[in-house]
This record gives structure tokens, sequence and C-alpha cells, in this order.
């Protein structure tokens, strides 16, 4: 793969969705393997499916979540608690790999 570039980052879906679509899938994973997986689950279909991927040069990757995330879970039962250390971690946890795979440090 060549570097990455962050300019083309802006038109992310055309360049990079290979790239992208292997971050998301393995922090599912990662997070799958440690938190219930209908919670998993739930949050991917229904919160990071409507997420958006960002570069910045002083942040680097960040994910920006939509309005309300908690709202749009239905499939499953869970507090706010949990739910918010669950999808922080997740998104942590994408973050991650987004710099993983495009070779960039945090």
């Amino acid at each position: 793969m060549s570097e990455f570039d962050p300019e083309q980052f802006e038109d992310k879906y055309v360049n990079y969705f290979p790239q992208l679509q292997k971050a998301y899938q393995q922090a599912f994973e990662v997070m799958n393997d440690r938190y219930d997986s209908e919670l998993v689950h739930a949050i991917d279909q229904q919160v990071l499916n409507e997420s958006e991927p960002f570069y910045d040069e002083d942040r680097g990757f960040y994910v920006e979540l939509p309005e309300s995330p908690s709202e749009r879970l239905t499939a499953v039962v869970v507090d706010d608690e949990k739910l918010s250390v669950v999808m922080e971690e997740y998104v942590d946890r994408l973050e991650s790999e987004l710099h993983h795979i495009f070779g960039v440090d945090r």
C-alpha cells in the first residue's frame, strides 16, 4: 500500500474504502471478544454504521458518532453507564485500528 495522504482521506470512501472496512471489522472483532456479542453487534449496526471517521494532523484519526447514540440502540437493553463505557472503548479501538492500518502515529 502507498503512503497515507491526508488530502486523499477527504474523499475516504473512494480512496480508502477497503482500509476503512478493515479497521471497522478489526475493531468489531476485538470488542466482540470482550463484551456481550448482542451489545457489540447492536452498537456496530445502529450507531457505528452512521459514524464518520476523520483525519486531522493535530488529532490524528478520530471518529464522530451520530447524535444521541444511546437513543439509536433499539436491539438491546443496556444501562447508560455500561453503554458509555463500551462505546468509549469501541471508538478508542476503532481509532487505534485506523492509526495502525494507515501507519500513522497517534
